[in-house]
């Protein structure tokens, strides 16, 4: 039913033991005028259970007692004077654990400097730089043969440095790239974060007056009401408790919900989660002084701050060896949920420790595991390139230089057979730089970077970046009903009350009065006190429902019947509750004790009305007075009054009452016992309207290949029609509706195991689970996602909203929590957050993955055209011309540059409603398909061809000197330079044919939509002409004329009709091409399941390391960057793997 009474009298302490504890709170000198240090508090804190109970009572007699030292009413809180709650900021600290410092711009520089092919070619260009400026006699020239062929001329031999300077320029100009992109990638996430931060508000009274404070303006003293579903932002002490459990797993480890009361255990940490009941606590650490602060100190992210306590904190060794070892057992959690941004290296905590403690969120995204996989293939070949380039190079230069001219290597003459075996070095790695795209993690930081932007418009907060693109490959949605579907704006509609239904809301003078008087008291009282409803905000809207909607739409029946239910609440306020049963997922319903004038006690309880009913064996009749309640009348009624309201979709409460006699006292904790033979008052329906956008948006969801479920707690009848009015379930067709036990029923074995087989059988057709547990949802999710009967293996996306739907939101490839409804733990164990709520946000959610998905797919398209016609001009003019048609530098200028612009240009598409056309790509499906792979090789095979062409008869075609052969520092060429410019014109139309990778014709639609497009493909021009006419020796460029320019423009432009060309092919006839870049095998999977306890780096990734691949560094630096600045869980994984 909702988010419940927040406090109660709870039976205060009993029997409080003495202890011979030192109290040192009296001595308040030092204190800031407060009765109680900083220090003391935070000894306080360390305690448990009888233990911290002992203290409190020999340090301060009570609970009460501590509020008074600290100047706090446990009723009304502190008084909101700003210069008051100043003093307690400075005395005790702020709620806010410092961020870990930014790294520098030069720390950033100097990582990408740590990239060891970078190193590689540094190493290559210092040393040719080096060997430059060292001149050979020239007596003795002759004797080293055709390597001083170029020295003749002063000037050509004093260009010579100019390559090596080149090369460590245009490394300078990729190291300056890569650090400006991680500075402004880690720039734009802490805005991020910060955002996420300042909508994190919790309720405090101050004043007498509940209100919702940012959490960072929390401080000491501060009296906090706690609920279902808080994350708790700050350590206190419990005043008054209901039924209050809270999962301590992120600090203790332990999985069990630890049950807190004022007379056992009253103490609440932070970064702990409330998973049933409320209270109000007494706010006694915030910030670094909390545990969750402490554990944050010790790993080392509060650094500043440590140092400045330093001295504080030698005195109370104890306290923080307690601590370490607290840290070391904790997951992670707990550390990073308040400031989830993390600390980049761990302080104290082992090594291994931190893989113990490692918890991964789930597996790598599907486009990760995929690019990783293309990664190592494409970095394979690479290297075997390079190494074959740089071998048949120096094979054909010894046999040419000692055995053809038999020649004898001279010590004079090393230098410059040196200098040439570096000039076969520098090729060799050239050809392994322009076959790694490292271009990759740039095009995929950019897409999900901008991606994220974009969505934030469209009402997704994204979390995780990578479930940004996992989106995409949505096959499956599990959907909440209430509130997602529907607009959680509920109202009673109708009601069944002393034996007659009412179709509408009755008029009070139908209802027996002493029926009424009940009936208002029930709802008045057995309603969390926070739930209300206000007034409109302008003149003629509706009401405004403040809480849980349900009990909203109770307390607004009340109203409708011309009653107030403020004043039965004046009569009985919240502390004069005897006892609350909160509402929780298994129960379905809340119950609360009240004690009579008389002495004896009333019970009243509401829930779902087939729960409530079959606990009633009376029920009141038309005089008010109560009659007999058989099964058999349950069993009528469930036929004529619940099923025809559930069927009109309307979720059905029951209400009801009992009256308990005081002698003896009941056994309040048997709650069986209590809360059963109850008088029903009424049966009321509820209505929650479908927003009027969702069932166009199934309906998007449906033409784009996913299939919607709902998930819901209701009445399977409810469920049904609304899933009906929907349009998830169309008439005709072939569906299952099941309750969440019947579901268990079907998919246990005789032993109770749930068997995969058995969900297999259900899944396909299922499409409304009611009356379901968490536990259902979680066990359907998990079902799907290990599913292997489908073709493809499922991507499921759930929607939770409920403290209980931590596990399935979890479990999912996307979870999306609601920003409005949902609870702090929901949003915590979420990728996305829905800030409205709604269902057609998801939708858009769908779009921008797939766009994320497109966009690497036409950048892998280009970038791989560009890569294998550079590595096979540079093999194969290496092994002809014995030099590489294209230079180190030209080559950094193409690979390197232009990847960046292309990532740029290709990565900001803006997607389109045709990408809802098509069916999801699904978990296996490759990242290159096979109309790429065509349009790969096609285009290749067009380059290839023009540039051999130039290469071995250009100089005929334009009557220009041959450019092979030349000596070692020849002037540029024109011959070469046609070469350069063509192959850069070529790749820069080609540019325009990636933005398709569907066979579409027209490559230009939509291209102004995308002004960064057209302004870098432009940009690149310009630069290109500016390279080619002034860039001179150290581009290896002769300027051209206008001819030579309009003829490479030529063939450029031939790209876009070869593109036409292409199209034209159908790709079902090239059974000979292979798809690349293919999901992780089931192999795989299976082991990174396996593999729980270590690293989350699979073999692929450590392969990748051995042979040291370019691009992986930076896309380990955004996975790193991802998880580090939005996973509170992975806060380990990153102090190891950044």
């Amino acid at each position: 039913m909702g988010d419940f009474t927040n406090s109660t009298v709870e039976f205060y302490p009993k029997s409080q033991r003495g202890s011979g504890a030192v109290s040192r709170g009296s001595d308040a000198s030092h204190s800031g005028g407060f009765g109680v240090t900083l220090e003391e508090l935070r000894v306080l804190m360390e305690l448990r259970g009888a233990e911290a109970l002992q203290k409190i009572q020999d340090s301060y007699n009570s609970t009460e007692g501590l509020c008074q030292r600290l100047k706090t009413s446990p009723t009304e809180g502190l008084s909101d004077s700003p210069a008051g709650l100043e003093k307690r900021g400075q005395v005790f600290g702020q709620n806010f654990i410092p961020p870990k410092k930014p790294k520098t711009f030069l720390q950033l520089v100097w990582e990408a400097l740590q990239d060891v092919t970078l190193i590689i070619l540094e190493m290559a260009a210092i040393i040719s730089l080096a060997l430059s400026f060292y001149q050979p006699p020239g007596e003795e020239s002759e004797v080293c043969g055709k390597g001083t062929g170029g020295a003749e001329d002063e000037g050509e031999a004093e260009a010579g440095w100019i390559e090596g300077a080149a090369i460590l320029l245009s490394v300078i100009c990729v190291v300056l790239v890569t650090a400006f992109n991680d500075w402004s990638k880690e720039k734009q996430f802490r805005g991020l974060q910060s955002r996420i931060e300042q909508e994190q508000r919790f309720a405090v009274v101050r004043n007498s007056n509940v209100i919702q404070i940012p959490v960072a303006d929390m401080v000491v003293g501060d009296v906090a009401q706690v609920k279902y579903g808080d994350l708790l932002p700050a350590d206190g002490i419990l005043i008054q408790g209901n039924d209050l459990k809270i999962d301590e797993s992120s600090l203790t480890g332990e999985s069990d919900h630890v049950r807190k009361s004022v007379d056992k255990d009253p103490m609440l940490l932070s970064g702990t989660h409330v998973m049933e009941g409320s209270g109000r606590m007494l706010v006694t650490a915030v910030g670094i002084n909390s545990q969750t602060g402490i554990i944050f100190t010790l790993l080392g992210a509060g650094e500043g701050e440590e140092e400045k306590k330093d001295k504080k904190g030698k005195q109370q060794d104890g306290a923080v060896e307690n601590n370490q070892n607290k840290a070391k057992k904790q997951d992670g959690a707990v550390a990073m949920e308040m400031q989830p941004l993390k600390s980049a290296e761990g302080g104290e905590v082992e090594e291994k420790e931190k893989k113990k403690a490692n918890v991964p969120k789930k597996e790598k995204s599907v486009l990760q595991g995929k690019l990783t996989k293309l990664a190592v293939q494409i970095g394979k070949a690479g290297l075997v390139m390079s190494a074959i380039t740089v071998i048949i190079l120096l094979l054909y230069f010894v046999i040419e230089t000692f055995v053809v001219e038999r020649r004898v290597w001279h010590p004079e003459c090393t230098p410059v057979y040196v200098q040439y075996f570096v000039k076969f070095f520098i090729i060799g790695v050239t050809v392994l730089v322009v076959a790694v795209p490292e271009g990759l993690p740039l095009a995929v930081t950019i897409s999900l970077a901008y991606s994220v932007k974009k969505m934030m418009k469209d009402n997704n907060l994204v979390r995780h970046l990578d479930a940004c693109e996992t989106m995409g490959n949505a096959t499956a949605i599990c959907s909440d009903k209430t509130g997602t579907l529907t607009t959680n704006r509920m109202t009673v509609v109708q009601a069944y009350i002393g034996d007659q239904r009412f179709h509408e809301i009755p008029d009070p003078s139908q209802v027996n009065a002493k029926t009424l008087e009940v009936l208002v008291s029930a709802i008045a009282v057995n309603s969390a006190y926070t739930s209300k409803i206000m007034p409109p905000d302008t003149e003629g809207s509706l009401p405004k429902q403040v809480g849980n909607k349900t009990e909203c739409a109770l307390l607004g029946f009340v109203l409708d019947l011309k009653r107030d239910y403020a004043t039965v609440r004046e009569q009985i306020p919240e502390e004069m509750l005897y006892k609350v049963y909160t509402f929780n997922s298994v129960r379905k319903s809340m119950s609360t004790v009240v004690r009579l004038p008389d002495g004896s006690f009333r019970l009243y309880s509401k829930g779902a009305s087939e729960i409530v009913l079959k606990k009633c064996a009376f029920i009141l009749d038309a005089g008010g007075e109560p009659r007999s309640f058989r099964p058999r009348d349950r069993d009528e009624m469930v036929k004529k009054v619940i099923e025809p309201m559930a069927c009109d979709g309307l979720r059905t409460i029951c209400i009801a009452f009992r009256d308990l006699s005081a002698n003896p006292e009941p056994d309040w904790d048997n709650e069986a016992e209590i809360v059963t033979e109850l008088t029903c008052i009424a049966v009321v329906g509820i209505e929650d309207p479908v927003r009027p956008e969702v069932p166009e948006a199934i309906r998007k969801c449906q033409r784009a290949g996913i299939t919607v479920r709902m998930v819901t707690g209701d009445n399977i009848n409810t469920a049904r029609a609304i899933a009906a009015k929907c349009g998830i379930i169309q008439p005709g067709d072939d569906f299952l509706c099941l309750e969440g036990k019947d579901f268990n029923r079907r998919i246990r074995n005789e032993k109770g195991e749930i068997e995969q087989e058995r969900i297999d059988k259900i899944w396909p057709k299922l499409r409304v689970l009611a009356r379901s547990s968490p536990t259902d949802k979680h066990t359907l999710v998990k079902g799907i996602i290990d599913s292997t009967v489908m073709e493809q293996r499922q991507v499921v996306a759930v929607t939770g909203d409920g403290t209980n739907d931590g596990p399935a939101l979890k479990k999912a490839d996307v979870g999306f929590a609601m920003g409005i409804a949902g609870t702090d733990v929901a949003k915590e164990a979420s990728d996305i957050i829905l800030t409205d709520d709604n269902f057609s946000s998801i939708v858009k959610a769908v779009m921008w993955g797939r766009n994320v998905y497109d966009s690497i797919s036409k950048f892998l398209q280009f970038q791989l055209t560009v890569n294998v016609v550079a590595v096979i001009v540079a093999f194969t003019g290496a092994c002809i011309t014995q030099d590489s048609p294209l230079k180190a530098v030209q080559m950094l200028w193409v690979n390197l540059i232009m990847d960046t612009f292309a990532s740029l240009a290709l990565a900001t598409e803006p997607p389109t409603e045709s990408l809802l056309l098509r069916k999801p790509y699904g978990r296996n499906n490759p990242l290159i398909s096979r109309t790429m792979m065509k349009n790969i090789s096609g285009h290749a095979v067009y380059q290839l061809t023009v540039i051999f062409t130039l290469l071995f008869a250009g100089e005929k075609i334009f009557n220009i000197d041959n450019g092979r052969k030349a000596p070692l520092h020849s002037p540029p060429s024109e011959h070469y330079t046609i070469i350069f410019n063509t192959f850069v014109l070529m790749q820069l139309f080609n540019e325009i044919n990636a933005r398709k990778i569907h066979g579409e014709r027209n490559v230009f639609d939509g291209i102004f939509s995308n002004p960064i497009f057209c302004s870098i493909v432009l940009g690149t021009f310009a630069v290109q002409v500016v390279i080619v006419q002034f860039g001179g020796k150290p581009f290896s460029c002769a300027p051209l004329n206008v001819e030579q320019w309009l003829w490479c423009l030529f063939v450029g432009v031939g790209e876009l009709l070869w593109g036409q060309v292409i199209a034209t092919v159908p790709t079902s006839h090239l059974k000979c091409l292979k798809e690349a870049g293919h999901g992780p095998g089931t192999d795989d999977i299976l082991d990174e399941e396996l593999a729980e306890d270590e690293e989350e780096i699979d073999h692929a990734e450590r392969e990748l390391r051995r042979g040291q691949i370019l691009w992986f560094r930076g896309l380990n630096r955004i996975q790193t960057q991802v998880h580090c600045d939005f996973t509170p869980c992975d806060m380990q994984w990153c102090s190891a793997a950044v």
